[in-house]
């Protein structure tokens, strides 16, 4: 039986303003992404979703992201490599107090918009990540793009490696994200979402920007929950997971 865990990015908020719905997400997904304070999130924000979670039973995952509120974590930046590296420790230590206060853990690390897709190859930006990771905690799982130079050094130092998909994002040849700077690069047509999820989970195939079938093995899928209607897709994606024999349930 094909077995797949559903991860979302949530606490994406700051002081009064909130982007996503964290509590009905958190009764779909198995995984949640929290944002960590430096492109979205406050210490307010991420000591809820911590409790929610964990009173639900979904793993607390730590959104690691270049310090970049005003652009939501998505402008390009150089960071140099030692100041990447504690500052992914230190996103991963401030969200472990409040999964810890509500009596969990943090139990995987994933970075968030331009660094998530800077470490697919940049090597001295995916090897900052991996030392941060370490500092953390060097036996914390690290989720990320298959093929991604991120994982490639991640499992080099000895960090559990999880690949994830993204079923509402267009996909090159190559099995990479379509930048989303260009058009088409969200998938918004919900029915379209829906069996591109079915597709990764039970046969770990999506078709590309080009109409080719390419191969993207994933044990976590991605479902935004910055998008309109993301509640209802997100359970429309489960139920047609679950109703085709695909078990979900977290990798972690």
């Amino acid at each position: 039986m094909a077995c797949i865990d559903l991860n979302a990015d949530l606490g994406e908020g700051f002081g009064r303003w909130q982007l996503t719905d964290d509590e009905r997400l958190l009764s779909v997904v198995t995984s949640a992404n929290v944002a960590c304070g430096f492109h979205a999130g406050d210490a307010v924000t991420m000591r809820r979703v911590c409790a929610l979670a964990a009173e639900r039973g979904v793993r607390i995952g730590a959104q690691v992201s270049y310090r970049d509120l005003a652009g939501f974590g998505r402008r390009a930046m150089d960071v140099p490599p030692a100041e990447l590296a504690a500052e992914v420790a230190y996103q991963i230590g401030a969200l472990e107090v409040f999964a810890r206060a509500a009596g969990s853990r943090v139990a995987y690390v994933k970075p968030h918009g331009a660094l998530y897709n800077r470490v697919v190859r940049d090597e001295e930006q995916a090897a900052a990540v991996v030392d941060g990771v370490l500092l953390a905690d060097p036996a914390l799982p690290v989720l990320g793009l298959p093929g991604s130079r991120l994982l490639e050094l991640a499992g080099k130092a000895g960090l559990p490696v999880v690949t994830e998909a993204f079923a509402d994002r267009a996909y090159t040849d190559a099995g990479t994200l379509v930048p989303r700077s260009r058009q088409g690069a969200v998938i918004t047509d919900p029915d379209a979402v829906v069996e591109r999820s079915l597709g990764l989970a039970s046969s770990g195939e999506v078709v590309s920007e080009s109409g080719a079938r390419i191969p993207v093995r994933a044990r976590s899928l991605c479902l935004h929950g910055d998008t309109p209607g993301a509640v209802e897709l997100a359970r429309r994606v489960r139920e047609r997971l679950e109703s085709s024999g695909v078990r979900v349930e977290a990798f972690a």
